[in-house]
C-alpha cells in the first residue's frame, strides 16, 4: 500500500469533501479527529498518529476541530461518508458524539476513543488514555512536595483549585485524584482554601482557557489576599498554569521578597518547561504522545485485522452507556530536578526548544 497523508485542515476543503461524497477512500484509511490546534500538546499527538499510522502501511486524514462541536461533527460525518476504517477521536465534549457514533457503527467502521473517553454511546469500542486519576495523585502529590520545600515553616497553606473543562471527562479524574490527596490535609488543617471554593461545578475552566484562569486567578486575589499570601494553586493543565502565573506576577508574586506559589500543571509544554526552569511554575505531568500513539495504531491494527487490542482496564471507564475497554498508559511527574532526564534525554524535546 502506497502510504499517503490527507490533512484537511481548512473549512473550505472540508465543505468541498462534503459536496463530493462519492470519493472512495483506500482501503485502511484511518480518520483522526483531534479538538484543536491551540495546544501544542494536540498538534503533537496528531503528528505522531500520522507518523505511526504512515509507518504501519495506513493513509490517514487528520483533522482539527479549533474547539468548535459543531465542525468536530461535520468533521466525523464526513469521514465516515468518505469510507474510513476506523476512527481515532479525541472529543472536544465527549458528550456530543452518539449519533455521529450510530453512523460509523452502521458503516462497519471502528471507534477509538483517544485520551478523552466518549460518553453516552454503545459504540466506542476501545478507549486509549493514560491514567487520569493517577495524574491527579501525582499533581497534588508535586504541590504538597512544593508547599513543603517553599513554605515548610508556614501552616496553613493557603491554597487555591482550578479544575479542567467541566464537558471533558478526565477533568474529574485529574480533580478526584488530586483531592484524594489534599481532602486529608484540608480536613486536618494544614492546608486551607481562602476562598472557600471546591468542586468541579464551581472550579472547573470551560475549554482549559488560560484566559479564564487568569481572569478567575485575579478575582480570587483580589477577594480573598489582599492580607495574606496564597502559597498554592492545584493547576491542572500547563496553559491554566500560564494564565495562573500572570494574574500573580500581575500582583507582585515572585518578586520583590514575595515568594511564587506553588503551580502544579500537566503536558509538558515547552512555556510551561520554561517557566519551571524559572522558578515560576513548580511541576508538570508528562504524557508521552509517542506512546498513546503507539497504543492507539496497536488497538485499531488489531481490530482490521479481526484480532484483540491490548488492554489493562475493563472497569474504570463507564460512559454511561458501557463500560469502555482501556489501556492507560503510566503519567511522570516533571520538575526542575528531572526535567532533562525525562524530556531530553528520551528525545520528546530537544534543548534548543527549552532555551
Amino acid at each position: 500500500m502506497t502510504s499517503f497523508t490527507k490533512t484537511l485542515a481548512s473549512a473550505a476543503l472540508t465543505a468541498s469533501l462534503l459536496a463530493a461524497p462519492s470519493i472512495l477512500l483506500a482501503d485502511g484509511t484511518i480518520g483522526i479527529s483531534m479538538p484543536t490546534q491551540s495546544s501544542a500538546r494536540w498538534i503533537s499527538d496528531g503528528n505522531s498518529m500520522v507518523e505511526q499510522f504512515e509507518a504501519a502501511g495506513y493513509e490517514t486524514i487528520l483533522q482539527y476541530a479549533e474547539d468548535d462541536i459543531p465542525n468536530q461533527l461535520a468533521q466525523i460525518e464526513n469521514m465516515i461518508t468518505l469510507g474510513v476504517d476506523a476512527l481515532v477521536i479525541a472529543a472536544i465534549d465527549g458528550t456530543t458524539l452518539s449519533n455521529a457514533l450510530a453512523n460509523a457503527d452502521a458503516a462497519g467502521i471502528e471507534v477509538i476513543a483517544y485520551d478523552r473517553l466518549i460518553r453516552n454511546s454503545a459504540h466506542v469500542d476501545y478507549y486509549a488514555t493514560f491514567d487520569n486519576f493517577e495524574v491527579g495523585v501525582l499533581q497534588a502529590t508535586n504541590l504538597v512536595n512544593g508547599l513543603n520545600d517553599r513554605f515548610g515553616d508556614v501552616h496553613p497553606w493557603n491554597v487555591e483549585l482550578f479544575g479542567g473543562s467541566p464537558d471533558d471527562n478526565n477533568a474529574y479524574f485529574f480533580y478526584n485524584g488530586a483531592m484524594s490527596v489534599l481532602d486529608p490535609l484540608i480536613a486536618s488543617g494544614d492546608i486551607v482554601i481562602g476562598s472557600g471554593q471546591m468542586g468541579m461545578d464551581t472550579v472547573g475552566t470551560l475549554r482549559w482557557d488560560g484566559s479564564v484562569a487568569q481572569a478567575r486567578m485575579d478575582n480570587l486575589l483580589s477577594a480573598n489576599y489582599t492580607d495574606q499570601d496564597v502559597h498554592g494553586v492545584l493547576s491542572p493543565y500547563d496553559g491554566l498554569s500560564i494564565g495562573i502565573i500572570s494574574s500573580l506576577r500581575g500582583i507582585g508574586y515572585g518578586s520583590g521578597g514575595v515568594a511564587m506559589p506553588i503551580i502544579s500543571g500537566q503536558d509538558a509544554e515547552v512555556p510551561s518547561i520554561r517557566a519551571i526552569l524559572r522558578g515560576d511554575q513548580y511541576s508538570t505531568i508528562f504524557k508521552d504522545t509517542r506512546e498513546l500513539a503507539r497504543v492507539t495504531v496497536g488497538m485499531v491494527d488489531a481490530l482490521l485485522d479481526g484480532g484483540e487490542p491490548e488492554i489493562n482496564d475493563t472497569e474504570t471507564y463507564d460512559n454511561g452507556v458501557v463500560v469502555v475497554p482501556s489501556y492507560l498508559l503510566r503519567p511522570v511527574p516533571v520538575t526542575a530536578a528531572n526535567w532533562e532526564d525525562v524530556l531530553i534525554t528520551s528525545g520528546y524535546y530537544t534543548a534548543d526548544q527549552i532555551e
